[in-house]
């Protein structure tokens, strides 16, 4: 049984081509790719890269300044950060709860509209397996080979399960029976009717949106399309901490907002979503609102 695409590049020990990740003392990070001959220059020296080429990961090596430097393959968090970028990257704290929320499972049939840079392409490649099925849309062609690039730098080669299209999603998308739609653009709201013919039952819809007023006109959108149901939505960030003996306490800076995500599922056909039993607050919708909720919402 042949191994899943990328798995050899993330074990045994380093090969010519391998991407790795160098940590100095103060905990920076220096990513680079191994090449045959070649040498790592800092300020603080240099090494030849055949030092570390055929020697485990959790290798540590010197400079010629005498610093120590420990050698690792960078995880697919780090390779994100680290990636060239057209657009900005869907950071690894959102691209964890797409998977887990969006329940992307191996073998799935996912949508993808907005491909940016490649991250979340390849965290969803990675989780859904050679396999599965991964159709992007990326309406900038500038931004589709970038990400492309980035692809297949992390899996040492084009992915079987991954088809990249330059073009919108809208006037373009032709897949049926889709398991899972992720949109990542700035009016998802439009992609709402081609996305619900192309949604199995049950399958879901993810939304990944950067400010408040995109994430309200598309729940407006989705509860006004009638063919998913209630949908939820969130934000998450990250605080780590500083551990010194006794000193133990979170650190001056976190990873705050970066966007919020929102899930929904598609109904069966035909089927209407059950009425919502919130009743919004007075004045909750402008006067020239005509959705859903209109009239204020009684008896919801």
């Amino acid at each position: 049984m042949s191994e899943p695409t990328g798995a050899a590049r993330r074990r045994g020990p380093f090969r010519v081509g391998d991407q790795v990740q160098l940590t100095d003392p103060k905990g920076r990070h220096y990513t680079f790719t191994l090449e045959a001959g070649k040498n790592f220059h800092t300020h603080k020296g240099s090494f030849p890269h055949d030092e570390l080429i055929g020697a485990p990961e959790g290798t540590v090596v010197r400079t010629t300044g005498n610093v120590a430097y420990l050698a690792l393959r960078p995880l697919l968090p780090d390779y994100v950060l680290s990636m060239p970028r057209g657009a900005a990257v869907v950071y690894p704290k959102d691209a964890g709860q797409i998977l887990a929320f969006a329940d992307i499972f191996p073998g799935a049939r996912v949508v993808e509209a907005g491909v940016g840079s490649g991250s979340l392409s390849s965290f969803l490649l990675r989780a859904i397996g050679d396999q599965g099925m991964l159709h992007s849309y990326e309406r900038r062609a500038d931004f589709a080979e970038i990400a492309r690039a980035n692809v297949e730098r992390y899996f040492g080669g084009p992915h079987p399960a991954w088809q990249l299209t330059v073009g919108d999603l809208q006037d373009n998308l032709s897949d049926t029976d889709v398991d899972r739609v992720i949109l990542d653009m700035l009016a998802p709201w439009e992609c709402l009717e081609a996305v619900s013919k192309a949604l199995v039952p049950g399958g879901i819809l993810c939304c990944y949106v950067a400010t408040t007023t995109q994430l309200a006109r598309t729940v407006e959108s989705i509860r006004e399309i009638g063919c998913f149901n209630e949908p939820t939505a969130w934000e998450t960030m990250i605080r780590n901490w500083h551990i010194e003996g006794l000193a133990v306490r979170p650190d001056h800076r976190m990873i705050g907002h970066t966007g919020f995500l929102l899930t929904a599922r598609r109904l069966a056909d035909g089927v209407e979503p059950p009425m919502r039993r919130r009743r919004p607050a007075k004045g909750a919708y402008g006067e020239d609102y005509e959705g859903p909720n209109a009239g204020g919402g009684a008896g919801r």
